[in-house]
């Protein structure tokens, strides 16, 4: 398996630090407010990642957090003049929701940064006592990057006098422009802990590198962390400042591999609240189905910066019809699963840095020879099991395809209409049971007048929109 590694910047060759294990670590929301499509694109690059790992048949402890102590969390429920705990419980449910509509697995860990205070206090500890932080006369506590000498490797950054005044904390005490909080002195009763460096509350970098030591580093590994994904606009200066930290406070690196995936663009333009173009992810789940966005956001390289159109979504999602018709061709056939040369060669697609265009090539290419197969030798049953095979491979692998293929064509049709549908075709059968079958072709008639197609099969009559 290979990987882009963001800051070596060249593709590398995976060597796990433990035989067969990956330790996976990946920065999670800030709970303050709906997840948007960038928050999706994130979440299904490493849940894709975990996914091909674990076929790669990696035991992999996957674990992405919760930041649900922060300014902007502070800021939201003054707004709405609403408890805290309120806002962060509420905005937390509502990404685990959405991420699932979007076939996300949950990671094997999700701490949130409330339940690891005693790991930042021991973390900021070691930094003071080791020289790399120090405390102001006001109480907050800096990291000082004048300490570190491998400061800006990450990112590979030169620091200007412009950006350092951009980055300037409003603060004098300050040993360097570009020092940042590590404890932030503060005791106004909004979100506040007691410390042994005083009330306040921890700062944002802290929090990532305390939970990735409490959850999976080891003193004696080489890296906390065999890989360290995020999104791109985190390398600077959050990755920067996580890896500082563990650098210096500990006794290893932090990561032997960082991923960062691309923005997501809207027309263009990167999605951004200051431009009014962030595109919430619920509001897109009430138009589109949750595994059409899977497979649209998917589409594109992980490290590509991705263009969201609705044009492009609805040509995405005739791809993945191919998919259900080829699926509902063999629905209700029992599958014994077995291994192809097709899984063998999408897996490899895939371990190399989560090739998705060769990928999906391969499974266009994989569905046309299939449908080719079975239309000349329709009774070959070896062969409808390997299809059947490799279809549930993707599903297990992609997180593609895991809907009744009757179901997934009857998107779009509002419920009151699938009520009505139901009715008529149970009123169908029970004529057909009587042997009333003028009543029954008159059900008939009415389910299609409907606009949709009905199929009978040994597990009962399905429909799909026309």
């Amino acid at each position: 398996m290979f990987i882009y590694d963001s800051v070596q910047k060249t593709k590398r060759e995976f060597v796990p630090q433990e035989e067969g294990k990956v330790k996976l670590y990946v920065c999670g929301p800030t709970v303050y407010d709906d997840a948007h499509l960038g928050h999706a694109k994130s979440a299904l690059v490493f849940d894709l990642l975990s996914r091909v790992l674990r076929a790669e048949g990696y035991e992999v402890t996957y674990v992405r957090n919760i930041t649900d102590i922060d300014d902007k969390i502070i800021k939201k429920a003054q707004e709405q003049n609403k408890n805290i705990k309120e806002i962060t419980d509420f905005y937390t449910t509502s990404y685990t929701l959405e991420m699932a509509k979007l076939g996300v697995k949950q990671p094997d860990i999700e701490p949130k940064a409330t339940e690891s205070l005693e790991a930042m206090f021991e973390l900021i500890q070691k930094l003071i006592d080791k020289g790399h932080a120090y405390k102001t006369k006001s109480g907050d506590v800096y990291f000082d990057t004048s300490s570190d000498n491998a400061y800006l490797s990450l990112s590979h950054r030169v620091q200007d006098e412009d950006d350092k005044i951009q980055r300037v904390e409003s603060s004098s005490e300050k040993k360097n422009s570009s020092d940042f909080a590590l404890w932030k002195s503060v005791n106004d009763g909004s979100l506040t802990f007691e410390s042994p460096f005083g009330y306040g509350r921890p700062g944002w970098h802290t929090e990532c590198s305390a939970m990735i030591e409490k959850h999976l580093a080891k003193e004696e590994s080489k890296f906390a962390v065999d890989i360290h994904g995020g999104g791109a606009d985190l390398m600077f200066p959050h990755h920067e400042n996580e890896a500082a930290q563990t650098r210096c406070g500990t006794n290893h690196q932090l990561a032997a591999y960082w991923m960062h995936n691309g923005f997501v663009n809207i027309n263009g333009e990167k999605m951004s609240k200051s431009l009014g173009n962030s595109f919430f992810l619920k509001d897109a789940l009430q138009i589109y189905d949750g595994e059409i966005l899977r497979f649209y956001l998917l589409s594109t390289h992980y490290r590509s910066n991705f263009n969201f159109s609705e044009e492009d979504l609805l040509l995405c999602k005739k791809r993945l019809d191919k998919f259900y018709r080829l699926k509902k061709r063999l629905f209700g056939i029992k599958i014994t699963f077995t291994r192809s040369a097709f899984q063998d060669e999408l897996l490899r697609a895939l371990g190399d840095d989560l090739n998705i265009s060769t990928a999906l090539a391969l499974i266009d290419e994989m569905i046309s020879y299939s449908n080719e197969t079975l239309d000349n030798a329709p009774k070959n049953k070896e062969f409808k099991n390997e299809v059947l095979s490799n279809l549930a491979y993707i599903e297990e692998v992609l997180g593609f395809g895991i809907k009744n293929p009757f179901e997934y064509f009857q998107l779009g049709v509002d419920e009151a209409t699938k009520q009505k549908i139901a009715s008529l075709i149970e009123a169908r059968s029970e004529a057909k049971k009587a042997k009333d079958f003028a009543a029954a072709d008159t059900l008939r008639n009415e389910i299609l007048s409907i606009g949709v197609n009905i199929m009978d099969t040994p597990e009962g009559t399905f429909w799909e929109k026309i």
